[in-house]
C-alpha cells in the first residue's frame, strides 16, 4: 500500500494535508479565532492589523497575550517578553515534530519555514497522522495543512471582523470565551506529564489573584508563577519518592 502511495505526486499530498481544514481540531480553532476577533474589536485593533497578526503571530495564545497586554496598558517591552515566554512552549513541539518531517533530502531552510506553522492544533494533527505518510512526502503534507489553516484563519478574521463588531456584547463575550476554553482544552489534551496539569491548575488559581495585585503583569506572573510552583512541587515529589525507594 505504501508503495502505491509513494507514486502520488507532491500536489496530491499537499491537497491531502489541506483537507485537514475540515477536521474537528481545525474547526475548533477557527471558532476560537472568531472569539479572538471579538477581543480585537473591543481593543480597537484595526482589521488589517488583525489579519497581519493572524499570519505573523501564529499561535493563538500569543496573540491573546499581546492584545490583552495592550488593553492592560503594558509597555512594549513587557508585551514582548510575555509573548516570547508564551512561545517558548512551542520549542519542544518543534523539536519533536521536525525529526518526523525530515527526509533524506529535506533542506534545513524549509524545515525552519515550516516551523512557523507549528502550534498546538498543527502539532496534534501532524503527530496523529504523519506516520501514515511516506517520509519523503511528509514535509509537503504538513505544509498543505499548515499553510491552508493559516490562510483560512486570515480570511476568516478579515470577513467576520465587522460582523463581530455588530454583535451584542453578550454574544461577543461568549465568542471570546471560546479562545481560553480552546487553549485550556488543547493543552490538557496534549499533556503527557502530570506537572503540566499541575501548572495549568496553579495558573488558573493565580490568574485572578495577580489581576488584582498587578493587572499589567497578571498573565505573565500567573504563567511563570504557576509553572514554577508546579515544577517545584514535581521536583519535591520526585525527591521524596526516590528517598522512600
Amino acid at each position: 500500500m505504501e508503495d502505491v502511495e509513494d507514486e502520488r505526486p507532491s500536489l496530491a499530498w499537499f491537497l491531502r494535508g489541506a483537507r485537514g481544514i475540515f477536521s474537528l481540531p481545525a474547526a475548533i480553532l477557527m471558532l476560537s479565532f472568531v472569539g479572538f476577533c471579538a477581543l480585537t474589536v473591543q481593543a480597537g485593533v484595526p482589521p488589517e492589523q488583525v489579519v497581519f497578526m493572524t499570519g505573523i503571530v501564529w499561535a493563538l495564545p500569543a496573540k491573546v497575550i499581546l492584545v490583552s497586554s495592550v488593553l492592560g496598558g503594558a509597555s512594549l517591552a513587557t508585551a514582548f517578553l510575555a509573548v516570547t515566554l508564551s512561545s517558548i512552549r512551542l520549542m519542544p513541539m518543534v523539536a519533536a515534530l521536525v525529526p518526523e518531517l525530515r527526509g533524506p533530502k529535506t533542506p534545513t531552510w524549509l524545515l525552519l519555514v515550516l516551523s512557523h506553522f507549528v502550534a498546538i492544533t498543527a502539532w496534534v494533527f501532524a503527530m496523529e497522522r504523519i506516520h501514515d505518510v511516506p517520509r519523503h512526502h511528509r514535509v509537503t503534507f504538513f505544509a498543505g495543512f499548515g499553510i491552508t489553516l493559516v490562510a483560512a484563519n486570515m480570511v476568516l478574521v478579515g470577513v467576520v471582523y465587522n460582523l463581530v463588531a455588530e454583535f451584542p456584547p453578550i454574544v461577543a463575550g461568549c465568542l471570546f470565551f471560546l479562545t481560553p476554553v480552546y487553549f485550556l482544552a488543547s493543552i490538557w489534551h496534549s499533556a503527557r506529564h502530570p506537572v503540566v496539569y499541575a501548572a495549568l491548575a496553579a495558573g488558573l488559581v493565580a490568574g485572578p489573584l495577580f489581576y488584582w495585585i498587578a493587572p499589567e503583569f497578571d498573565i505573565l506572573l500567573a504563567g511563570v508563577g504557576g509553572g514554577t510552583v508546579a515544577w517545584a512541587g514535581e521536583r519535591l515529589w520526585r525527591s521524596r519518592r526516590e528517598a522512600n525507594t
